[in-house]
């Protein structure tokens, strides 16, 4: 594997687990803003809407940006989502 399709897979992997956290913070939540906001997060991770974004608006995340959006979506949903909440106890025990 190439580093290309490495990246890929990452992309797709960490795009879905954004728009599970969406979905979770929208059905069961207490914050469906912050869901939503999380479903457009999402789109950057997948390659075809970041590639359509890309040509669409003529700019370009930086990877360490989208790194940096990762670690920030995961530090909000650990600290203030739904499953630090407690809406989801089947998941934190």
């Amino acid at each position: 594997m190439n580093q290309s399709q490495i990246t890929n897979i990452i992309s797709w992997i960490f795009g879905f687990i954004v728009l599970a956290l969406g979905l979770m913070n929208i059905l069961r939540g207490n914050d469906p803003f912050l869901g939503v906001a999380l479903l457009l997060a999402a789109g950057i991770y997948f390659p075809p809407t970041y590639n359509l974004f890309r040509n669409v608006s003529g700019m370009s995340l930086h990877y360490l940006l989208r790194i940096a959006l990762a670690l920030l979506i995961i530090w909000i949903n650990l600290a203030v989502g739904a499953i630090n909440e407690g809406y989801y106890p089947e998941i934190t025990g």
